[in-house]
């Protein structure tokens, strides 16, 4: 029997992505693939973020001035730009978590209603 992998697995909703880089970065500042590599550890490997992805993101929060951004040099000599949340940023995933928390729970409204036979 041959599994089927479903496509879609990881794939992250429309706005979700720039919400879990201001979470990961309420932890501590984080280059870009620490922040993609964080994400995919903590769902336990069902959330990826591709560059493609993750890099306009960063910039999109940037110009919100939701994050900033510092370039530094690592001790293997490479040069990587650091991102950190600001106090903006801090309040907007205050206001997207709450988001989230009212969507689940809409959804587990909808999810909870008995099938009819």
């Amino acid at each position: 029997m041959t599994k089927h992998r479903d496509t879609r697995r990881g794939e992250l909703l429309p706005g979700t992505l720039e919400m879990l880089i201001l979470k990961t970065l309420s932890i501590e500042p984080m280059h870009g693939y620490a922040i993609a590599q964080h994400i995919h550890k903590v769902s336990k490997d069902v959330l990826t973020v591709e560059e493609g992805s993750l890099y306009p993101a960063l910039q999109r929060l940037l110009l919100k001035r939701w994050t900033r951004g510092k370039w530094i040099t690592t001790p293997s000599n490479r040069r990587v730009r650091v991102y950190a949340l600001t106090k903006a940023g801090r309040q907007q995933l205050g206001i997207e978590e709450a988001r989230l928390s009212e969507i689940f729970a809409a959804i587990r409204r909808v999810m909870e209603v008995p099938h009819r036979t």
